[in-house]
Formats: structure tokens, sequence, C-alpha cells
């Protein structure tokens, strides 16, 4: 039961990375009704803009690693990134945005391997070492708790967790409680509608992608403080899985995107734990082509006539 417990607890952790990439595919897919599949080589970007940005706030804390270095790094990542995805919709899929939809997907394909491989050109294809930013360690239950007390966390993956929390309920506010997010829920209704009532469709749009893209960049960082090994086609696998996360919760449908983070998560988690690495990506696809047979639009989506 204990082991249960702590792969449940590393799959939490783990799952909360999935969770933050799943929600840029879903609130894209949302508002334009298409696949950005570069979103997950931003991903890999925030990674790379932190192994670039984390020495120097070292030095601007005194080369002492801690929450300083960490919190400042992972905001101007994330301001970054949104500025990548902000460049990305405005270079790449403004200008295509009445053309149909497979040409839209083909040229978000087109972004992606251009990413990747422009990635490797620019920071080598062998992977780099993440900064230590943080001090990590073990995080363990007090001996007074019993047989519990065994249970533990590394301290990066609880501020993995703890972060995702703080951006989900972020989010949330501001697509629940804020004019732009009521514009993104109109334009995600009706984008006609929506003009004809005075909303700059361009500019919801925009943001749309900066909000996903900031989401990601933080992603990468977060995984970074975990696993502080990067390379320029970490994004793929990640956001493969980020992608059948946002499908499996109902892509287009924010809540899901997060219960698909988290499900991959734990999942991926249990199979490495009890059954082998090996089957690890299989099983996940695997889950993904059950529920999709079983329920189309996914565990929280609503059905809707056209579909991925």
């Amino acid at each position: 039961m204990l082991e249960f417990l702590q792969q449940l607890i590393n799959g939490l952790a783990q799952g909360s990375i999935y969770a933050l990439i799943a929600l840029g595919y879903t609130m894209v897919f949302g508002v334009l009704r298409f696949i950005n599949f570069a979103h997950g080589d931003v991903y890999m970007l925030g990674a790379f803009a932190g192994f670039y940005i984390g020495p120097k706030m070292l030095r601007l804390f005194g080369d002492q690693p801690g929450y300083g270095v960490l919190i400042s790094m992972l905001l101007v990542t994330m301001i970054l990134c949104a500025l990548i995805g902000i460049g990305i919709e405005w270079l790449c899929y403004r200008p295509l945005r009445n053309r149909p939809k497979l040409t839209v997907l083909i040229t978000a394909i087109g972004v992606s391997l251009f990413l990747e491989n422009g990635g490797q050109f620019l920071f080598g294809a062998d992977p780099k070492s993440f900064p230590e930013i943080l001090t990590d360690r073990y995080i363990s239950l007090p001996e007074t708790w019993g047989r519990i007390s065994e249970l533990g966390i590394q301290l990066s993956a609880a501020i993995s967790m703890l972060v995702t929390v703080i951006l989900l309920f972020g989010l949330r506010h501001i697509v629940l409680h804020t004019k732009m997010g009521m514009a993104m829920r109109a334009l995600s209704f009706n984008p006609v509608a929506a003009s004809l009532m005075g909303i700059n469709n361009s500019v919801v749009i925009a943001f749309t992608f900066g909000l996903g893209s900031a989401l990601a960049g933080a992603a990468g960082i977060l995984t970074s403080i975990q696993q502080p090994s990067i390379d320029p086609l970490m994004g793929i696998s990640a956001g493969l899985k980020a992608f059948v996360a946002a499908v499996l919760g109902g892509i287009g449908n924010l809540p899901g995107a997060a219960l698909g983070g988290i499900l991959i998560g734990v999942i991926e988690t249990m199979v490495v734990g009890y059954i082998s690495p090996t089957y690890r990506d299989a099983i996940v696809f695997g889950v993904l082509i059950l529920i999709l047979l079983l329920k189309p639009t996914g565990l929280l989506g609503a059905s809707e006539q056209e579909k991925v």
C-alpha cells in the first residue's frame, strides 16, 4: 500500500507537468479549432530559456540557489515564451486563418519541425545540464506519523505541484472573471457573433497563444529542476503526451485538460513502477485509443459534430 501511495505521489508530480502543457493545446483548440503541434516545442524553448537565464539570475542573487532565483527565472521565462507564442501565431497561423484547417494543421507540423531543427542548430544536439537554481532534497513525513512517514517527495516535485496548482487557479480566474476571459469564451462559442459584438478576435487569439505558451514555458522550467538534462527534442514526447492528456480529458475543456494530464502522469508512473518502463508509452497511447473508442469526446468533453 505504501508503495502504491508513493507511486501515486510521483505520478501526481509528473501529471502536473503534462496538465500545464495540455492546457495550451486545449485553449488553442477551443478558440481556433485546430491543434498547435508546435506547442510541445515551446515547452522545450522554455527549458532552454531557463538554461541561459538561470546563471544570470544566480549572479543577481549572489550565486545562492533558492526560491528567489526560481521565481524570477520562472516569471522571465513565462514572459519570453508568451512572446514566442504570440510571434508564432502572428507569423505562421494568422495569415492562414481563413484557409482550410488541414492547411493550418500541416503548417503547425512544419513549425514544430522548424523549432526542433532550429533548436539543434542553435543549442547543439547534445543534452545540456540545467543549472542548479534550487538545492533539491528529499522531504519525508514526521516519524511520529507511523508507517506513513516512509512516504516522501523530492522538493523539486513538490514545488512543481504547488506552482501548477497556483497557475491553474490563476488561469481559472482569467478565464472566468476577466473581460479577456469572457472574450475567449465568446470567441470559442461563436467567432462571428463575438466579432459583431465588438470583440477584436485577433487580440483574443494572440492572448490565448501567449497564455498557453507561458504555461508551457513554466512546465519546461519545472521539468528541468526535476530532471536537469535538457535537449532540443525534449518537447516531442512531452508534447505528444500532453496532447493525449488534452484529448483524454476532452479537447477544448480546461478542467478536462488538467484532469487528463494528471491521469496520464499517474498511469505512466504506475506502469513504470509495476510493469516496465518499456511499455510506458504503449500503455499511455493504448489508454487514449480505449477512451476514444468508448467516449470519443473525452472524459469531460461535450459532444460536437467536429472532432480532431
